[in-house]
């Protein structure tokens, strides 16, 4: 350890300012020692992680690792590997954290060492692989082709992981996902919640709804609400995930009027002079505000990050389209692709309308089964 290192280490808890800290960083990165950075974060680690998670270790650590990660280069991915490995993160997830820095900062070609088989640097553990191949491909990447990166993508060894569900490309109702922005000095996201001005349509005139029976269970309503559930677990959310069955098919113009039939808890108390609105929506635009509920999180919380963030958005997609459980993507896509698909709000006091609210409903093909996800979070 350096005197420097050892100086920050001893001195760190006494800082009301970090910004000198993170200064030195800077310019040794700048000088081309990204092993500082590295040293730096696990002789931190080793001090602090395991107590009471002092401010001051969080802040530095987080812009060690944003340091490496975001400035190019195959030696600054390697030094982050090392820290990711060598440290104890403050991070609850580190492995997915950070995929989603190294993929939003560096190029297929520098990380390809993630991947290489024996490598000299630790941290490339199967989890961050698995991530990152998810996190590139979220971004246009094609990991069946990019070197380095291929032939593990596309090895059948790790089909059993979580993640090995997924296809190894984007899908078209995957249009245009919302990732962060990542730098040195914080994330940026945007909240695709909501319809375009003047696209929703109210409930309008009375329509007759066929007779209808509740089949939500449990297991249902865990795969619907799959890409929400953060909001609820992490943060202040709540969310409402039913299924129904109507006696007879149901006209999509009759999808309003059924909304506001079946009892549900997100609409109770609205109506005409409530705000309440529905708008007929592509399958992308639900699944993008799927995909911003669970990678990025709720009010208080910064959701699973992009990869796993994607495994949740299509689980729920699953579930509101009726997919059966074992379903493979392509099944599920095409089911998905079929379904007609229903955005809505209402100013009623269950929704919170502050900037996490999310109204869907997807009707299947045969008009007979109606699936619900409602959610809302406040800060």
């Amino acid at each position: 350890m350096t005197d420097r290192i050892q100086e920050i280490v001893e001195t760190l808890p006494l800082l009301e300012d970090v910004g000198g800290v993170c200064e030195t960083a800077g310019r040794r990165l700048a000088e081309g020692d990204a092993a500082f950075l590295a040293d730096l974060g696990i002789a931190l680690s080793g001090r602090y992680a395991s107590g009471t998670g002092i401010w001051q270790y969080r802040v530095v650590f987080d812009h060690l690792l944003r340091l490496l990660a975001t400035t190019p280069g195959r030696g600054n991915v390697e030094q982050a590997l090392r820290l990711v490995s060598g440290a104890g993160s403050p991070h609850r997830k580190p492995a997915r954290y950070a995929a989603s820095i190294l993929a939003s900062g560096q190029t297929p070609e520098d990380l390809a060492v993630v991947f290489a088989g024996r490598s000299s640097v630790a941290g490339a553990g199967e989890e961050l692989r698995a991530c990152l191949v998810h996190e590139l491909v979220l971004r246009g990447v094609d990991v069946t082709r990019a070197p380095g990166v291929s032939g593990w993508a596309t090895s059948p060894h790790w089909s059993r992981h979580p993640l090995g569900w997924l296809p190894l490309s984007v899908s078209a109702v995957e249009e245009d996902p919302d990732l962060p922005g990542y730098g040195a000095g914080g994330s940026s996201y945007s909240i695709p919640y909501g319809p375009s001005p003047g696209r929703g349509a109210g409930p309008g005139s009375a329509v007759p709804v066929p007779p209808f029976a509740e089949t939500t269970t449990e297991p249902v309503a865990g795969v619907v609400s799959a890409a929400v559930v953060n909001w609820a677990e992490e943060s202040n959310g709540r969310f409402e995930a039913r299924t129904f069955e109507l006696a007879e098919s149901l006209e999509t113009g009759a999808v309003p009027a059924a909304l506001m039939a079946l009892g549900l808890e997100c609409l109770d108390g609205s109506g005409r002079r409530s705000g309440f609105s529905v708008w007929s929506c592509p399958p992308s635009e639900a699944w993008r505000a799927l995909f911003a509920a669970a990678s990025t999180g709720g009010a208080y919380n910064s959701g699973c990050h992009g990869a796993y963030g994607r495994l949740a958005a299509w689980r729920s997609l699953a579930g509101l389209s009726g997919s059966p459980e074992g379903a493979s993507a392509a099944e599920v896509e095409r089911r998905v692709r079929a379904c007609a698909w229903f955005g809505f709000e209402a100013a009623t006091p269950w929704f919170y309308q502050v900037a996490w609210d999310i109204g869907l409903a997807a009707l299947a093909p045969d008009g007979r089964h109606l699936a619900v996800l409602a959610a809302t979070d406040t800060d």
